[in-house]
């Protein structure tokens, strides 16, 4: 690209088109309709390109839709090189590949964007507050998101904005992390029946990533906080039971519960998961600190969610 067409265009490449990576360019795409200086692409992987099953078809459909570019590449294949030179073309780029590629990754795609100075970074931090959890905690991948920051934190070529949107809120209802057991009517609370922990909806998280990308003045090396909700364990069994019409067994996972459960299973990921958020060390944080509050922007509550996808999908 020459030196012109930088300047005049506002060239976003996303990473990855997931729940969260569709949302984005969904909202994102909304958001800049009458503006031709902005063109979204998404990074695909080149088997997604090439697939004939309906699932992938949709997603490619989908994109054309929304005037989404598509461009090829593997983030775990590809060398730090090759991938540098595949994003030295976008003015900001947003990860929103996730854990899905294995340890080592989110360094790798970070070391990737610094090295083609690329003008602004969202890396996919769309989780709690890093820099509280720190390193050493149950769950080990979350060390190479508090070492993300302190790279991010060494240079000062490429300005970096993160986006802490805590636990997703369909996650804290996932059969496999055992919170929320329909089929047994039982609550089972992570540490404690008062540990909180705030919630945002993938929905959500989509919409406010493109809030905060196109917000202006320009956000520039922070941390943002959002937030759908903030509660506890025991706030969210009284949501189910409200909302079920039923009354709940109530079970409370403390801390050497949890960790004895990592000793039995230390291969575990959801087990580590239970044991982060059991500590209630930085994965909670009051409504009133976010951008959405801040901006008067509403979000979808842990309760509208349930109304809208638990007690329905149970009752059907």
């Amino acid at each position: 690209m020459s030196a012109v067409t930088e300047k005049s265009m506002k060239e976003i490449l996303i990473l990855g088109a997931g729940e969260l990576g569709m949302n984005v360019t969904k909202f994102l795409s909304e958001r800049i309709k009458g503006k031709p200086e902005y063109v979204i692409s998404v990074l695909l992987l080149p088997e997604v390109i090439k697939s004939n099953n309906s699932f992938d078809l949709k997603l490619i459909k989908t994109l054309s839709e929304r005037s989404i570019k598509i461009i090829v590449g593997d983030v775990v294949k590809e060398t730090i090189e090759e991938l540098a030179l595949k994003f030295k073309n976008y003015h900001t780029i947003v990860g929103c590949l996730g854990f899905s590629g294995g340890r080592g990754i989110q360094i790798k795609i970070t070391e990737a964007v610094l090295k083609a100075k690329v003008m602004r970074y969202f890396p996919w931090q769309f989780g709690v507050n890093y820099d509280l959890v720190g390193k050493g905690s149950p769950q080990p991948v979350f060390d190479e998101q508090y070492d993300v920051r302190t790279l991010l934190r060494s240079q000062q070529n490429t300005e970096w904005v993160i986006v802490s949107v805590g636990m997703i809120t369909s996650f804290l209802f996932e059969p496999s992390l055992g919170v929320v057991d329909l089929k047994n009517q039982t609550i089972n609370a992570l540490g404690d029946w008062n540990t909180e922990v705030t919630v945002t909806s993938a929905e959500d998280i989509g919409r406010l990533t493109a809030e905060i990308i196109l917000f202006e003045p320009r956000i520039i090396n922070q941390v943002m906080f959002v937030a759908g909700d903030t509660i506890s364990y025991k706030q969210l069994a009284e949501i189910i039971e409200k909302q079920s019409g039923t009354k709940f067994k109530r079970i409370k996972w403390d801390m050497d519960y949890l960790k004895k459960e990592i000793e039995n299973d230390p291969q575990d990921n959801i087990k580590r998961y239970r044991a982060v958020f059991g500590e209630g060390i930085g994965v909670s944080w009051s409504k009133e600190k976010t951008f959405n509050f801040k901006e008067g922007l509403k979000m979808e509550s842990a309760e509208q969610w349930v109304m809208k996808n638990l007690i329905i999908s149970e009752k059907s």
